[in-house]
């Protein structure tokens, strides 16, 4: 028997062992993908929310009309942001709210969080962050650092790894006002420990600000519990809210009445239909809502929030670790003889959802999986991420796609 042969027997007993297998059926999928590498990118859709979208134009939309904003969507974005809270964060009610996307909402809470360290100590100039955020977050602070003559103190962390709490203890000082990390590196897929880190930036006097875009609904959070300060993250990846759905941010209660946000919108103001002649801050997490809520946006994700509350953040966590370890398996003994590298931490305790394998081919490698109904992402230089969403991706996508790879390969070399 093929190694290939092996790994794909190997994969059928995952499956058929696997406790979580039966909510695949959940989602929509296309016989002419062969394996969907991508979730941590673009959630797959739920049968569910196909049926959710056309009752919303055909009930609330279409019946109640604007009558619907004082039947539950002026409260969506709090209430949707508990449920998210509860189902991902451990979050405590009242702290995290869905609106804007995730670049606006980071702005916000950068700016936030840097103003009110300022008023309390204007020697807190400066903000840390790494070389190897993810763009947005180093784009968004470099502008607010321009903003308002604030200095960045860079960390880098290995290609294949990402922030310590070391790394943050060497630069954080008197002079820090907040600490802006991700707790998945996008690129190699490192868990960062965010317990320590916190700790770490909470001794030398900052804020914390943790990007969940790569963790939530993949990894166990307790966000109450390790008295982080502020957090962002968006709901199209594993929360499956769709292209383009709104991202959530939360607020630690204790920062509510010292952290105010810059862009003062209507739907922020304490009272949005008094059309008061200045801007007064609502109280609590709605002071973060700027413009009109995206109801149509929230819709999705429902059905995913829904889903995993059923099944438990503990349960989607093993079924993660236990696609990555897989996946690690198979890129060692099928990809390795061609040259391809693990790029993320071997470890599975610190490594998150996905697992970024690197050769010098993948660029081009990538176009043509796609072609052949495998899909995978690339980020530069050189790393093919495989994105592993726990309720909707089996062990037989992953033999079948990395076999795929692994075939690509061969031709590539056979060719040069």
């Amino acid at each position: 028997m093929s190694v290939s042969d092996e790994l794909e027997a190997r994969a059928v007993e995952l499956d058929a062992a696997d406790p979580l297998a039966a909510h695949r059926a959940a989602f929509v999928s296309d016989d002419e993908v062969v394996a969907y590498l991508d979730g941590n990118s673009l959630g797959r859709p739920l049968h569910a929310t196909r049926d959710r979208l056309a009752r919303f134009v055909d009930a609330p939309w279409g019946d109640r009309l604007i009558r619907a904003w004082d039947e539950g969507w002026m409260d969506a974005p709090t209430e949707l942001g508990d449920t998210i809270g509860r189902v991902c964060l451990g979050a405590a009610a009242g702290q995290t709210v869905v609106a804007d996307s995730t670049t606006v909402l980071l702005y916000k809470l950068v700016r936030a969080a840097v103003d009110a360290q300022a008023r309390d100590d204007p020697r807190r100039t400066e903000i840390v962050v790494d070389t190897d955020n993810f763009p947005t977050d180093r784009f968004v602070v470099e502008g607010i650092a321009a903003e308002r003559g604030l200095e960045l103190r860079w960390i880098t962390p290995g290609s294949d790894a990402g922030v310590t709490a070391d790394q943050v203890r060497a630069v954080a000082s008197d002079r820090t006002a907040l600490v802006l990390l991700s707790h998945i590196a996008y690129r190699s897929g490192q868990l960062a420990d965010l317990p320590a880190i916190t700790r770490v930036a909470h001794e030398a006097g900052a804020l914390v600000l943790w990007d969940l875009c790569h963790s939530v609904g993949s990894v166990e959070i307790d966000l109450d519990v390790q008295h982080v300060d502020l957090a962002v993250g968006c709901t199209y990846k594993y929360l499956n809210g769709g292209p383009g759905a709104p991202a959530f941010a939360y607020l630690a209660e204790r920062h509510h009445g010292r952290l105010r946000q810059p862009i003062q919108g209507w739907m922020g103001a304490a009272d949005p239909f008094a059309m008061g002649p200045s801007y007064e801050p609502a109280t609590g997490i709605r002071q973060l809502i700027s413009g009109t809520p995206p109801i149509i946006g929230m819709l999705p994700m429902r059905d995913m929030l829904a889903l995993i509350d059923e099944v438990g953040m503990a349960a989607v966590r093993r079924k993660s670790v236990a696609l990555t370890e897989f996946a690690v398996e198979v890129a060692d003994r099928l990809l390795e003889p061609y040259g391809v590298v693990v790029a993320s931490p071997r470890d599975r305790a610190v490594r998150g959802g996905h697992v970024t394998l690197d050769h010098p081919d993948f660029r081009a490698v990538t176009a043509e999986l796609w072609q052949r109904g495998v899909i995978p992402d690339f980020r530069p230089p050189h790393g093919l991420r495989v994105g592993l969403s726990p309720l909707s991706t089996s062990f037989a996508e992953v033999a079948a796609g990395l076999a795929v790879v692994a075939d690509e390969l061969r031709r590539a070399q056979a060719s040069s």
